[in-house]
């Protein structure tokens, strides 16, 4: 274990009081010298990012994480002595705020421990190259390590301030709702607009990170409720979609499977985008089939929430049901104004419940929502949307 500069030592709270203003504090945790010092190196030529702490192993991040306490720890899965899902708890009550992302290679038994460790408290989960030798030219992996960074480290500063009161008016200007909510929500109201006139043929969902947790919870309160099939596009690699789409068949009333290319679509299944493949729905001879395809990324994302709605409002014109839960970035903002624009109805996981609140905020703000959810409120907000009466 030790600081920014291996192999020194780390003395106790010295590097709080030698932070720049403002920058994400991080902890990088992993037994490959290799991984940890190629990672450190790329967080730290960010100027907004400083790696305040290191350690080989769980047992040492335990000792580090109380004298730090960062914005977010990078921990490997498996380590000697005390591997990361064993730490994870440990962590997160030494340090409530630190926000974990864990980090191993891409297998199907990493995966399904991923899942655990993200139901378990993990924010986030990134899939490192299967290779040491592979790291150097792994731009994506660069890339999607600064981003979740970053925007967790604003994620678990912000949730440091005070909340703010969110004001929602109605788009002729009357307040609708006024409430407290966690989190905070900068100076722009939140303009809701009215719901679709017609009951949704469809349900699509959008999420990110902070998505499998958020997808549990909303699929245990409308499992069995609803008759419509249900889309949805979670951002995540390809092992990981299998095995998503296994743990939410676990649940009571859900039948969900990873979409497969001239799939028909059945009411009331569940269908989540392969990894690595965007889903969209096309008009055949038979009605409605499910298409799976390598397009471009759009949003650095494949699959990605935009091509979907896209597919699905140009299939069903107003008779669609739109869900967007926590994530960063801005996939399906573009698609969310064809919903709306069309006649549809559009539903946003609101930021105090939302793990990043990118994808839900860019909708919100943006006035497309017919109304902005705490997580638990949304499985019953879609139930009555689908079953024709209002939220």
């Amino acid at each position: 274990m030790g600081n920014a500069r291996e192999p020194a030592q780390v003395t106790a709270g010295n590097s709080s009081t030698t932070d720049a203003p403002g920058q994400i504090r991080v902890m990088v945790v992993d037994d490959s010298a290799v991984i940890r010092g190629l990672v450190k190196r790329w967080l730290q030529e960010d100027p907004d990012i400083e790696v305040v702490a290191w350690a080989t192993n769980g047992e040492a991040a335990l000792k580090e994480i109380e004298d730090h306490k960062p914005d977010v720890v990078v921990l490997d899965i498996e380590m000697p002595k005390m591997d990361g899902i064993t730490a994870l708890p440990h962590l997160l009550k030494l340090s409530p705020r630190s926000k974990i992302v864990m980090s191993s290679t891409l297998t199907t038994r990493n995966a399904d421990i991923a899942l655990k460790a993200l139901s378990l408290g993990a924010a986030d989960y990134i899939a490192k190259p299967s290779a040491s030798s592979e790291l150097h030219s792994a731009d994506g992996f660069r890339r999607e390590l600064l981003d979740k960074v970053r925007a967790l480290g604003n994620s678990a500063r912000m949730r440091g301030r005070i909340a703010a009161r969110v004001v929602a008016k109605s788009n002729d200007g009357g307040v609708v709702n006024t409430r407290s909510q966690g989190g905070h929500y900068g100076s722009a109201p939140i303009v809701l607009r009215k719901p679709g006139r017609l009951q949704p043929s469809i349900i699509c969902i959008g999420s990110s990170t902070g998505g499998p947790q958020a997808l549990m919870k909303l699929m245990e309160a409308i499992g069995g409720k609803v008759k419509q099939p249900i889309l949805i596009t979670q951002h995540m690699p390809a092992t990981f979609t299998t095995i998503l789409a296994q743990h939410l068949s676990r649940i009571d009333g859900i039948e969900c499977s990873e979409a497969v290319d001239k799939g028909k679509l059945v009411d009331g299944q569940v269908y989540l985008a392969p990894g690595d493949y965007h889903m969209v729905v096309e008009r055949d001879a038979t009605g409605n089939i499910l298409r799976l395809n390598q397009d471009a990324q759009e949003n650095f994302c494949r699959p990605s929430v935009d091509p979907m709605l896209r597919s699905v409002v140009a299939a069903y014109g107003e008779r669609v049901l739109m869900v967007m839960l926590t994530g960063m970035g801005h996939d399906g903002l573009k698609g969310g104004h064809d919903v709306v624009e069309r006649g549809g109805t559009l539903i946003a996981q609101d930021e105090g419940s939302s793990v990043v609140w990118g994808m839900p905020g860019a909708v919100a703000t943006g006035g497309l929502c017919s109304a902005v959810l705490p997580i638990d409120e949304m499985g019953g907000a879609v139930v009555r949307i689908a079953n024709g009466g209002g939220l």
